[in-house]
């Protein structure tokens, strides 16, 4: 390809069409990603020089250097008149290849998400952990983000975010944020927790729990008095405490379940369903610990975690995934095929909608 596309007019597109994120791969044209589905723009097939081109006049000195050395490169960037975006550049069959996530500079409010009443209520905990989980694209930054935004709303407190890329930035208006990027503020999610509790912090949001040494620091930092928010790629509830657990030898995981068992507040595991018409809904699955709850984790029953989030729920406040698309397929929002694609739980899904 001889004259690279200009980067800024695709990023720009990408607002444009509404789309969440811009893919630039050699030997194929550039894709956005819109509702979830990818698209190809009508242009020109890339190459690996063309993309670096264009991928290397968004970086500085020292993140080429960071690239060229690792093969890999989180960061985030502000495109004046275009928006923010979380970047990430790769190699793929010995070429740059690069992918964007936009990032809304208007932080939406928990009323704005439509968000259950339940949220109001766990954010105004005193210590413990909260933690929203899902795949790749589900939405986790935004709810996390929603809910730091409504403490920030009505709290004087010191939030401390720990994230790879930095994605919200708040506006400080009650409370105080001191936002940490991974690599260039702090070495990594565990050294910076590990600092963080001398920072004088009310609130921790870690932006991923992806080791052993961050989920350890994680429950420190809930048992000692912090309200401390995570994410985990994970799809359901039962899911996540399993993950947390494994992440443990054996003779550590009874401790672990005991920690979990009473510093957990929610766990809040989603994900985001096609619209019939275009658009997207969160399916949200919520998981209250409650003493039942808590006693299940600490005695290695997570198996019966499930059936006991069913129970009582216009008291527990609790939902499953299951419930939360069977409504959607009610009210002829999602397709009873999407529903099926993307629940957790298809043989329970096709039951009950069969059964309607």
């Amino acid at each position: 390809m001889s004259t690279p596309l200009d980067i800024h007019k695709l990023l720009k597109s990408v607002v444009a069409y509404k789309a969440s994120d811009l893919h630039l791969v050699s030997r194929s044209e550039p894709q956005i990603r819109i509702d979830g589905r990818l698209v190809a723009l009508n242009l020109p097939i890339l190459d690996g020089k063309g993309i670096e081109e264009m991928g290397y006049s968004l970086l500085t000195e020292k993140q080429k250097k960071a690239f060229e050395e690792n093969n890999e490169l989180d960061f985030s960037i502000i495109i004046p008149d275009v928006g923010r975006f979380r970047a990430n550049y790769y190699k793929t069959m010995d070429d740059i290849a690069c992918a964007f996530r936009i990032i809304p500079v208007n932080i939406p409010s928990l009323d704005d998400l439509n968000a259950k009443k339940i949220f109001k209520e766990i954010i105004k905990r005193e210590k413990g952990l909260i933690l929203v989980t899902g795949p790749t694209g589900s939405g986790k930054s935004t709810t996390l983000a929603a809910m730091l935004n409504e403490i920030n709303l009505s709290e004087s407190r010191h939030i401390i975010t720990v994230e790879d890329p930095v994605e919200f930035v708040h506006t400080n208006k009650k409370s105080l944020f001191s936002h940490r990027n991974v690599g260039s503020d702090t070495k990594s999610f565990s050294a910076a927790l590990k600092y963080a509790l001398r920072q004088d912090p009310d609130i921790i949001l870690i932006g991923e729990m992806r080791d052993r040494e961050t989920i350890s620091a994680a429950l420190t930092a809930a048992e000692t008095g912090h309200l401390v928010f995570g994410t985990l790629h994970t799809n359901s509830a039962p899911q996540t405490i399993n993950r947390i657990i494994d992440v443990f030898s054996g003779d550590e995981q009874p401790q672990v379940r005991a920690q979990l068992s009473t510093s957990l507040i929610a766990v809040v595991s989603q994900a985001l369903l096609p619209k019939i018409g275009g658009g997207r809904v969160a399916a949200q699955e919520i998981m209250i610990t409650n003493p039942a709850i808590s006693n299940l984790i600490r005695e290695d029953k997570v198996h019966q975690l499930y059936s006991q989030m069913q129970l009582n729920q216009q008291v527990t406040n609790m939902t499953t995934q299951t419930q939360e698309i069977v409504e959607f397929v009610r009210k002829k929002m999602v397709s009873k095929d999407t529903a099926i694609q993307y629940s957790n739980k298809p043989d329970e899904l096709i039951r009950i909608l069969s059964a309607t």
